[in-house]
């Protein structure tokens, strides 16, 4: 879950794993080691890259745009964490374009303020910084994601580089995994996979709990569940296994042993390098059976 816990286990876990002070881990970056980490494409397809902005019914949203140079190709909504659209996720958008996608990477916070959206090296055990970040989450209904989600697909299909022959796939991580399932119920006639990674809040007791849009999707899902996550709520895979078996779709549900909720964005606290590359080959996997 992306919560005030999860958040305290990644710093925690980041200090006793690596030996680093708080202080010493605020100054890491999204240097050429935590770039290393990520394996390189295999006949990489040349990119073109641009920072773009979105109308929407709410306002002007910030994006980043990447796509294979030549040709048409599926397209891919990026959701990002709570720490926004950064270099991280551009990282991360662009390695899927490089795959054969067409790769809109949002910032989900457009209507409160533009990226960078969270402080270059933010403490979220700083209280301020922390009531900052949440209060940018909480700033998200179901309705405006839903909005948004809409304006950002119909801008993928808008762009010479997505092939609106083919259904469109979604992605999310921490807080974006619930609103990878919003998209995929909101534009269920586009949207034809779906990946949460580390999703925080998928399952709960709250009449607007998004395991209970399944039934709307025509998507295949994968979900991708950290080992703490799991411990804290071991019913939730069972309930969205069932959920997924009711409504008759595809979803590959696991628990990845050892990677903490985060271990995803190379930039992450928690980041888990095995398990991190399980999940793109797996993302890949789903993308190729379903995007068509």
């Amino acid at each position: 879950m992306c919560d005030e816990d999860s958040m305290a286990d990644m710093v925690e876990y980041n200090v006793r794993s690596r030996s680093l002070s708080r202080r010493q881990f605020g100054g890491m970056t999204l240097g050429a080691t935590l770039l290393a980490a990520l394996s390189p494409v295999a006949n990489a397809a040349e990119t073109t890259e641009s920072e773009v902005e979105i109308r929407t019914p709410d306002g002007i949203a910030d994006a980043y745009l990447v796509h294979p140079s030549a040709g048409k190709h599926p397209g891919v909504l990026v959701w990002p964490d709570i720490f926004g659209l950064r270099p991280a996720f551009r990282v991360m958008g662009k390695r899927l374009a490089e795959s054969g996608y067409s790769v809109l990477v949002v910032n989900p916070f457009y209507r409160v303020k533009r990226a960078p959206t969270a402080p270059e090296h933010p403490d979220f055990n700083d209280p301020p910084t922390r009531q900052t970040l949440l209060g940018l989450m909480n700033s998200l209904t179901p309705d405006s994601t839903s909005t948004d989600a809409k304006a950002f697909i119909d801008y993928l299909d808008s762009r010479d580089a997505t092939d609106r022959k083919r259904r469109i796939g979604t992605t999310g991580y921490c807080m974006g995994g619930p609103l990878v399932f919003r998209t995929a119920a909101a534009i269920a006639d586009r949207v034809g996979a779906g990946a949460t990674f580390h999703g925080g809040g998928l399952v709960t007791d709250k009449p607007d709990s998004p395991h209970l849009l399944i039934p709307k999707m025509t998507a295949q899902l994968l979900i991708a569940i950290a080992e703490n996550d799991d411990q804290k709520q071991p019913d939730a895979k069972s309930v969205l296994r069932d959920a997924f078996a009711k409504a008759r779709l595809r979803a590959e549900i696991d628990v990845y042993k050892g990677a903490l909720h985060g271990w995803c964005p190379p930039d992450s606290q928690v980041y888990n390098q095995d398990q991190a590359e399980r999940a793109w080959s797996e993302l890949l996997m789903l993308f190729k059976a379903a995007l068509v």
